[in-house]
């Protein structure tokens, strides 16, 4: 009898260290997601060679993972593409709240990133720029908890702001909490020689003693070191996602010293410059707290830059690249974003994918990540990324089509090499931001983008089946309420 007893505790023994071998074989990764506000296309080197702006930390970055070249925000501004980003859905679908000035963007109930991957058992983070609205606008009680938040949309932590550096109140936010009051009054700031929106802008307002704008990009980027050092210490073992949204380089441009005149594009891009090493800081928390190998690192924007045609002429430096346009525009260079995935043994280093893909498409690809199942509410215009991250072979495009929404509500779709902006337009910053169609003229827009990356030549007139038949799918994707098969 003990004999037999012997060997039923060395049977549970074997199986129980069999499971967890097994166990440690299937843990999902930790992930990254590293977000900018407002780097343009053509900034990175790895994605312009003619970049006057050195970038060698997102250059290793795309070195030893995979560049998407046709990836793009659901949005060409920072609201409309945060909420894609963190929901898997078109901005347009939300027919509620639409302004973070004036509430919450993201239902109480609704699937986002974080949530998802907290359900999974990952420990969640951000650090950085909401910009999705709190309970009561922006008229803040700082003496109460700020409700409608990260903290209240799946993330077990927050530090960072309510908005863009250049929108007050400018205080900075622990969890729910204010961490000073909007008590005090900061002017209004601005550069000779930029716009009225360039420079070392900001707007008026009410602002936190001891709030400094120039401080904000190097406390966030340690902020962000000190999770991953402390995730790097072992402690409960459990996966992590951590969504860093820096400032940068929206803004105000506020390079710090060893970075002033440090690049060939102004003070835009010495500020760009910048945030590169706090991009380079994260992978060295990463690298040196041993996570490094079990970690997917994303890196991209939000939209593209604020950046004119005479900026270009002035310093011979293109913030988009080849693309036409800039922030807000429905052309590409308002919302096609460098887009960087790093995940060593699983992604195949120093690798490029054309497909066409949107911020959407990471919720579905989380999900697949950690197996899970999406409801058929949530992640409405989310596709798996993760055949493409494999490099695997497929018969057609992932995406049937792909919808854009610019800064003036232009809904843009994309299907395969055509594109269509059924005005006439950027839609955005750019000018002309509207045009009336002339007598006899095409009344949108219509680009082949294999051939014209650029956006020089309007097809609408000459191929209006082309126009009809994207015209129809965009119709049917706002009547179906999703674009992403279940």
């Amino acid at each position: 009898m003990a004999e037999l007893r012997w060997l039923l505790a060395v049977a549970v023994a074997v199986l129980a260290a069999g499971s967890g071998a097994a166990a440690e074989k299937v843990r999902p990764p930790n992930i990254v997601l590293i977000l900018a506000d407002d780097l343009g296309y053509g900034d990175p080197g790895c994605f312009n060679p003619k970049s006057k702006i050195a970038t060698p930390n997102i250059d290793v970055l795309a070195r030893d993972g995979m560049c998407f070249t046709d990836a793009h925000a659901a949005g060409a501004v920072c609201v409309p593409s945060r909420y894609g980003l963190l929901t898997g859905r078109y901005p347009f679908r939300n027919q509620g709240n639409r302004n973070p000035s004036n509430g919450p963007l993201i239902e109480k109930d609704r699937v986002t990133l974080a949530s998802l991957l907290r359900d999974k058992g990952y420990v969640t983070a951000m650090v950085g720029k909401w910009h999705l609205g709190f309970e009561g606008g922006i008229k803040f009680d700082y003496d109460k908890p700020l409700r409608g938040g990260p903290v209240d949309h799946g993330f077990d932590s927050f530090f960072g702001q309510h908005a863009s550096l250049d929108i007050p109140p400018y205080f900075l936010i622990d969890n729910d909490r204010a961490v000073a009051p909007a008590s005090k009054t900061v002017a209004a700031s601005s550069t000779p020689g930029w716009s009225p929106i360039q420079g070392a802008f900001w707007r008026e307002g009410a602002i936190a003693p001891g709030f400094k704008h120039e401080e904000v990009l190097p406390t966030y980027t340690r902020k962000a070191v000190e999770f991953l050092d402390r995730r790097g210490k072992g402690g409960d073992g459990k996966p992590f996602f951590l969504y860093l949204a820096f400032t940068a380089p929206h803004t105000p441009w506020l390079p710090r010293q060893p970075f002033q005149d440090k690049s060939k594009a102004g003070l835009y891009g010495d500020f760009v410059a910048d945030l590169d090493d706090s991009v380079g800081q994260v992978l060295a928390a990463l690298k040196r707290a041993g996570l490094a190998d079990d970690t997917l690192v994303v890196f991209t924007s939000d939209n593209g830059p604020v950046w004119y045609p005479a900026d270009v002429e002035k310093y011979g430096h293109a913030a988009a690249g080849p693309l036409r346009g800039m922030k807000g525009d429905a052309w590409e260079g308002g919302h096609r974003m460098p887009f960087v995935a790093r995940w060593p043994g699983k992604v195949k280093a120093g690798s490029t994918c054309d497909e066409t893909i949107c911020f959407t498409d990471l919720l579905a690809t989380f999900a697949a990540l950690v197996h899970a199942k999406l409801p058929d509410d949530a992640g409405e215009d989310s596709y798996n990324l993760l055949p493409l991250l494999r490099g695997e072979k497929r018969d057609g495009p992932l995406r049937e089509g792909t919808v854009v929404e610019s800064s003036r509500g232009v809904l843009t779709i994309r299907a395969g090499e055509w594109k269509l902006i059924p005005k006439l337009g950027s839609g955005g910053f750019s000018q002309p931001a509207t045009e009336t169609p002339r007598e006899g003229g095409p009344a949108g827009q219509l680009y082949n983008l294999k051939d014209d990356l650029a956006e020089t030549k309007n097809l609408y007139a000459e191929k209006p089946e082309v126009v009809k038949r994207l015209a129809e799918l965009l119709e049917q994707y706002q009547k179906k309420g999703r674009s992403a098969p279940r």
